[in-house]
């Protein structure tokens, strides 16, 4: 029996993993941190368009602050985020960026005078003040009032991934790498640590501490299409769901990106379109403005995506090899601008497609299709970062529901919470691991780690009939054919049925390789594979039931935000034996919100069935904000009486700004 002891124990390496990890170790606590993959190629390498701070550094985002982040996080959402979670996050953003810059994250930064940019496809210049000379810029990004998202040319991800990943190093974080957690380590009511497989030689190690962090990302891989690396298979969320007890939440709501370069998948960031690059249709015809003519291209990504294939409906898509799709145009920009901030884009361009998108005209036109991109479905949290269901065990980044995103997140945000949650829930996860020093119970770890070698080695011995690549392969094209971007609720019933009969095949595989003490990819397929489609069906089972759009989640028999029946998350849990997910519902409570519900500001008004608690808290809030105003009250105090959030000291101070100090 290998039993590995630390006072933190953190799954996964990617930004929200390092981050939390590295806020546990500056308060003198031992940290281990498991990764799949040597964490400096982690999925949060492959973002590029940037992170979201509300800095107000350059002219175009001169007058923003934490309540304009904060409101277009709420709208983004479609009113399906935690409202004091987003204020949490909108508030510690601005700190987040500014330390990683003095960690040495290369920020692009601004230069003073007149510089050219693309705004509605149209060349103009700004003029830089000198005071924001040398400051950290920011482009702008879909469904945002002022350019906030922070960036490095287009390599943003991996900028900031080294930078963190170095910091970890230096606070001495052990980080093992090729690990695999495989179960988590309960009594039924509070985590002990994990069971993991090394992957290199099949060797179980329970690894066992005060507290245990979640941070395993998205489970885009149980979709055919998707921008996500192949490790992003969401069996972070599913060991939680199998201990029977942690809540999945909003698992229906599932992001698709505009921008994915075909066939690839690889994901063109949305500083494409921020920069100014517009959408044409197969007559090279810009189509964005005649469905949103407000934000164009940069409305968010729910909308823009669902325009896109509501545009290829009416036949206007390109056709291909592959399927039809649109093109997307950088080349407006100029090479200059494309060859310093969209370097990478230019390079996916030319190693996928041959084609160099600075090229003028039809020639660097980059064949673009929506396809899965982001999970705002995860394990269900409280604002600290803890589950409500499980003591001990905690959740970061894309892996949680924290719930900053609701049902559709902005572009930038998600970069931004990996940091922002690290540093928030990752200082709760270090007051929790000091203060939490029982004696663990060593017989439950012994008996995990026995019930997890039986599991392994039952499935090298089994006889089964089924090939776990076949029902793998089913599984994706199930979801993308049904639970995408468009779904009904015939489609979505067709799609529960035949994700249930695959789980079930699941449960009778059988292997051709039987070893078990060594590197098994096909082993691995068997295990991963069957909670592969228990995600799948929290998500397909979620979307039949929620009878309504909202968000990324749009259902044709249900196209209206249903706020009177619907203002609630949906929790999907396991019970063992089961081949269903079991589902239960959490009330938002909209006299409790900061923004009460209303119209998002796209497509046709009154697309909305209304809730009457909302007009009823809206006059609250104007009341109230009436009142202060009058008797001179800063919008601090303001904010604290329509809604009280709860947030560490040193992250709710007031961020500095140039022309306005701490406001």
């Amino acid at each position: 029996m290998n039993i590995q002891y630390s006072d933190a124990l953190i799954v996964g390496g990617g930004l929200a993993g390092l981050r939390a990890a590295i806020e546990v170790a500056k308060s003198g606590q031992s940290v281990t941190l498991l990764s799949i993959c040597p964490v400096k190629r982690s999925h949060s390498a492959a973002v590029q368009g940037g992170m979201q701070a509300s800095l107000a550094n350059g002219a175009k985002g001169e007058g923003d602050n934490e309540d304009l982040h904060f409101a277009d996080t709420v709208k983004g959402s479609d009113w399906g985020c935690d409202q004091e979670v987003a204020r949490m996050f909108a508030q510690t953003a601005p700190k987040a960026v500014r330390e990683l810059a003095a960690w040495g994250v290369p920020w692009t930064r601004i230069k003073k005078g007149p510089r050219s940019v693309v705004i509605n496809a149209q060349k103009t210049t700004i003029e830089e003040k000198s005071e924001a000379h040398g400051l950290i810029n920011a482009r702008d990004f879909g469904g945002t009032k002022k350019w906030r998202t922070c960036y490095i040319a287009d390599a943003t991800g991996h900028c900031m991934l080294y930078g963190v990943a170095n910091e970890a190093i230096k606070y001495q974080v052990k980080i093992i790498d090729r690990m695999e957690a495989v179960r988590i380590i309960h009594d039924g009511k509070k985590c002990l640590g994990v069971i993991a497989r090394d992957l290199t030689n099949g060797q179980l190690i329970a690894y066992v501490a005060r507290g245990t962090m979640i941070a395993t990302g998205g489970y885009g891989r149980i979709y055919k299409q998707t921008t996500n690396a192949v490790i992003c298979e969401g069996t972070g969320a599913a060991i939680a769901l199998e201990t029977g007890l942690c809540r999945l939440s909003n698992m229906e709501a599932v992001q698709f990106h505009p921008t994915p370069i075909v066939p690839s998948g690889i994901l063109l960031t949305e500083g494409c379109r921020g920069d100014g690059g517009i959408l044409r249709d197969v007559d090279g015809y810009r189509f964005m403005p005649d469905y949103e003519p407000e934000k164009k291209e940069l409305a968010s990504r729910d909308v823009v995506s669902r325009r896109m294939m509501e545009h290829i409906r009416k036949g206007k898509g390109v056709k291909s090899p592959y399927g039809d799709h649109l093109w997307l145009d950088i080349s407006i920009l100029g090479r200059a601008h494309i060859e310093k901030n969209l370097r990478d884009v230019q390079d996916i361009c030319k190693t996928f497609n041959g084609i160099d998108p600075a090229d003028e005209g039809p020639k660097g036109w980059a064949p673009v299709l929506p396809m899965q991109h982001y999970s705002m479905g995860g394990i269900r949290t409280k604002p600290t970062g803890e589950s409500q269901w499980l003591e001990g065990l905690f959740a970061c980044g894309e892996a949680a529901c924290w719930d900053m995103h609701g049902f559709n997140r902005l572009g930038g945000n998600s970069c931004a919470e990996t940091v922002v949650a690290g540093m928030i829930v990752g200082d709760y996860f270090a007051d929790y691991c000091k203060n939490n020093g029982e004696v663990i119970d060593t017989n439950i770890v012994k008996d995990f780690l026995s019930k997890e070698y039986q599991y392994l080695k039952s499935l090298v011995d089994k006889e089964g009939k089924f090939d776990v690549f076949e029902i793998k392969n089913k599984m994706k094209d199930i979801m993308w054919e049904k639970v995408a971007i468009f779904r009904t609720g015939e489609g979505l019933k067709e799609a529960v049925d035949e994700l249930e009969k695959l789980y079930q095949e699941s449960l009778d595989l059988k292997l051709h390789n039987k070893e078990l003490d060594c590197a098994n990819p096909e082993l691995e397929e068997a295990y991963r594979v069957p909670r592969m489609l228990k995600i799948a069906l929290c998500v397909a089972y979620g979307a039949l039931l929620r009878t309504e759009s909202r968000g990324a989640h749009f259902r044709e028999d249900y196209p209206k935000r249903d706020d009177l029946n619907w203002m609630k998350r949906t929790n999907t849990y396991w019970v063992e034996g089961e081949t269903l997910p079991r589902v239960e519902y959490e009330d938002l409570d909209i006299m409790k919100m900061e923004i009460p519900p209303a119209f998002r500001g796209y497509g046709a008004k009154g697309n909305i069935i209304e809730n009457p608690l909302s007009q009823k808290r809206q006059e609250e809030v104007d009341a109230i904000r009436s009142k202060m105003e009058a008797e001179g009250k800063g919008r601090y105090e303001i904010q604290e009486a329509l809604m009280p959030y709860e947030l560490q000291e040193k992250y709710k101070k007031p961020n500095q700004r140039i022309g306005v100090d701490y406001e």
